[in-house]
């Protein structure tokens, strides 16, 4: 019996045990979604505009570590998922994006909403393809999931020109999947791991450096393994947050250009940095040629083309993260080292250091602290939410105050630094974790990115928790320009700011306000109250509060600067003035 081209694609979505897809329609999709008004299995998320629903199918890939599905029109339905994309390509997010095309025929002949949008996302999928053929349609989705979902993960586009949905033919499911150019290294070389074991054992003051390819691989239990059994102290990258516990005592935290004081200076101090799953992008590095300057660098990453290309590497291993450490855990303990002793003294400074600086910042009693309100979310959710961000101040300071214990809790845009991206990301998360709290740790300037997908959310009766960290500003623009040029505020003060909760309630969804430290945890407790719609809370902060330590651009990590710092030298400056 022949079937269409959209009732096969439907049936190859089912065989790849997809439950949600997020989407919006448009004139070529038509037959696709025809077939979607009588699915039963499968949930179309409508979202209310293609880059949203590109970062929710993102949100629900992170969140659940399976696939995330998107489908949009031709055109602008097309290129409006660029963006999105581009976010899910830097994170090394599994995503299996359907785009509708014009058909066959009318490829390149300028067609109404017609876009190249194989050759646009060219640059920023992991794989893409343009179906001429329904015959290859099966094959090619099965294909598509297996490139996105294995290996290195990433998005992978199908353009669907509307001939090729509208015909039929047989429908038949391939087997296995096997491409000949195709074949990610999962088992890390041996004698590579031994050598990389002693030099552990070598080591008086090793660091590990744990990145995404922790949390994408399933591999925080055997980094805790790791840590523990040779006493090794671990710092994460933004990506990173919660493969390794947040509340353990050998967590470093975060490090870089707004890490913790203790992870940068026991990275430039080690003599030994293990990179787990890592890129050494620079906005952990700093400095290329200051980065850790007498440690020797070891490299897990199953893929080899992100090794040496930043840093100098001592010893590669290519690999899927948690079988090369399985096999890094029975070589280390083959070494007998006394890890106790050989660490003894090198735990001690790291522990100085976390004394001597510890994260903080100064109380107000009058005006709301952004940090105060992301320690209040950690304190109300007891550290048992996902937190998803925007970009920018608030990122960061919810990267800084909330301690992150497990995988896939932390939902941010990290390479491609996206504003926009946390609300339809916590939607595509609460999606994918019912029964979960879910917040959006946003900023005034980001929310209003995507914040028509507040409709997605009441439609949906997703409780996502948004706490909006409103300061009146793009504030990490704003900051940047108020230490390195001259306080000229080009173009970062938000003169019209809407009332977030007016919009909330425009939407049907619910509207808090605090403008007082002592209205920010009854605001978050009354939120946590509402189950079944969204929740808006508006925290009108000090919008003067800036993210410290920072490392300035072109400096070495360990060349911080401190709240404290600055203060004293906006007083010299004054006094030459």
């Amino acid at each position: 019996m022949k079937i269409s081209g959209a009732e096969i694609l439907i049936e190859c979505l089912k065989k790849e045990g997809v439950k949600h897809i997020f989407g919006y329609p448009g004139g070529v999709v038509l037959n696709i979604f025809d077939v979607l008004y009588d699915e039963k299995e499968l949930e179309l998320i409508l979202a209310r505009h293609e880059q949203g629903a590109i970062h929710a199918a993102d949100g629900y890939a992170r969140a659940s570590g399976k696939v995330g599905v998107a489908i949009v029109t031709s055109g602008p339905g097309a290129t409006n998922t660029v963006t999105g994309i581009a976010t899910a390509s830097m994170d090394s997010i599994p995503l299996v994006v359907f785009s509708g095309q014009v058909p066959t025929m009318l490829i390149g002949n300028d067609a109404f909403q017609e876009a190249d949008i194989v050759g646009i996302t060219r640059p920023c999928t992991k794989h893409n393809y343009l179906v001429k053929d329904i015959k290859d349609l099966a094959k090619t989705v099965r294909e598509a999931f297996h490139i996105a979902s294995t290996g290195r993960p990433g998005p992978v586009l199908i353009d669907l020109p509307k001939d090729v949905t509208a015909g039929t033919t047989d429908f038949k499911w391939p087997g296995e999947v096997k491409i000949r150019s195709y074949n990610p290294t999962y088992q890390g070389n041996k004698w590579m791991i031994k050598q990389a074991a002693r030099m552990i054992a070598k080591a008086k003051k090793p660091v590990i450096m744990a990145g995404g390819g922790v949390i994408l691989s399933g591999a925080s239990k055997e980094l805790k393994g790791l840590a523990e059994t040779a006493k090794i102290p671990v710092t994460m990258t933004l990506m990173g947050l919660g493969g390794f516990p947040g509340t353990h005592k050998l967590s470093l935290g975060m490090l870089g250009m707004h890490g913790t004081y203790y992870a940068n200076k026991s990275v430039q101090d080690a003599d030994l940095l293990i990179g787990i799953g890592v890129r050494f992008d620079d906005r952990v590095t700093g400095k290329t040629s200051a980065f850790a300057p007498d440690a020797k660098i070891i490299h897990i990453d199953i893929d080899p083309t992100s090794i040496r290309k930043n840093v100098r590497v001592d010893l590669p291993v290519v690999g899927d993260v948690k079988n090369v450490l399985k096999d890094m855990i029975k070589a280390v303990k083959e070494q007998k080292a006394q890890w106790d002793a050989l660490r003894s003294a090198w735990l001690k400074q790291v522990d100085y250091w976390k004394e001597e600086k510890p994260l903080s910042y100064r109380l107000d009693k009058k005006i709301i602290k952004p940090e105060f309100v992301v320690e209040k979310i950690y304190e109300v959710s007891k550290g048992e939410a996902i937190i998803c961000t925007e970009v920018g101040q608030n990122q960061m300071w919810a990267a800084q105050f909330y301690k992150y214990d497990k995988p896939r809790q932390l939902l941010t845009s990290g390479g491609l630094g996206t504003m926009g991206y946390g609300f339809p990301a916590a939607i595509g998360a609460q999606l994918a974790c019912p029964g979960k709290l879910v917040f959006d740790i946003a900023g005034d300037g980001s929310i209003q990115m995507n914040i028509q997908e507040l409709a997605t959310a009441v439609i949906n009766k997703l409780p996502v928790k948004v706490a909006i960290l409103n300061n009146g500003y793009l504030g990490m623009v704003r900051q940047w320009q108020e230490m390195f040029f001259r306080e000229r505020y080009s173009h970062t003060k938000l003169d019209v700011i809407p009332d977030f909760v007016k919009v909330a309630e425009a939407y049907g969804a619910v509207g808090l306000r605090a403008e007082k430290p002592d209205e920010v945890v009854p605001v978050l407790k009354e939120a946590l109250k509402i189950k079944d719609k969204p929740v808006f809370m508006d925290f009108v902060v000090d919008w003067k509060e800036k993210v410290f330590p920072m490392v300035p651009a072109g400096a070495a990590i360990d060349e911080m600067i401190f709240e404290e710092e600055e203060k004293k030298s906006e007083k010299k400056l004054k006094a030459v003035k």
